[in-house]
């Protein structure tokens, strides 16, 4: 599939909503993790509207709420703007506890459509091999990066993996990205 002009536009107000913002590690640019989360999601079969949600995936949550959703929905159509609310755990400020967003999400990841689906899974896989990456590099101290305890985030990637497995024969073409974020989040469980 070739890209268009749209994705590259897509790309161009990534960078302009997230150019301030870095990864857990205060060094990476936020960037990265939005350009490898679209890159997963061509390899794993999007379609480019689902590509640029995936580069899109975190702006409703974290720069603008429901108007930078609008503006998504005006710029990019209806299709990438719900999948980009779906990936949403908040639509904006003030920012409800840790626990209750999760729970929240995990309830909507239950049902959330197709394409919703493949970008949530691009994302969760991206983050799960992020973390196996930081820990080799600092161990233990992983945990520390997050906003919530090790405990909880253990709690968390698990219920993702209970949700998505429980998914899996609903959309051919996403078996083998279920599979993937399935064992990656397997082995990030297992560190100590």
């Amino acid at each position: 599939m070739a890209l268009s002009d749209r994705f590259h536009q897509a790309l161009s107000y990534a960078y302009e909503l997230h150019k301030d913002q870095y990864r857990k590690d205060g060094i990476t640019p936020y960037l990265s993790h939005l350009m490898a989360v679209s890159a997963l999601a061509l390899q794993y079969s999007a379609t480019e509207d689902e590509a640029i949600a995936a580069l899109l995936h975190d702006a409703v949550e974290d720069q603008g709420g429901l108007e930078t959703l609008a503006i998504i929905r005006q710029q990019f159509g209806d299709h990438v703007a719900e999948i980009v609310l779906a990936c949403s755990d908040r639509e904006g400020e003030p920012k409800p506890p840790w626990q209750d967003r999760k729970e929240k999400y995990l309830k909507h990841l239950e049902k959330t459509d197709e394409s919703s689906l493949l970008v949530t899974c691009c994302d969760k896989l991206h983050n799960a091999t992020d973390c196996l990456r930081t820990h080799r590099k600092i161990g233990t101290g992983l945990w520390q990066m997050f906003n919530a305890t090790k405990e909880q985030t253990h709690w968390y990637y698990g219920e993702i993996a209970n949700v998505i497995k429980k998914r899996r024969d609903e959309y051919p073409r996403l078996t083998n990205l279920i599979d993937d974020v399935v064992r990656t989040i397997d082995e990030l469980l297992a560190l100590p």
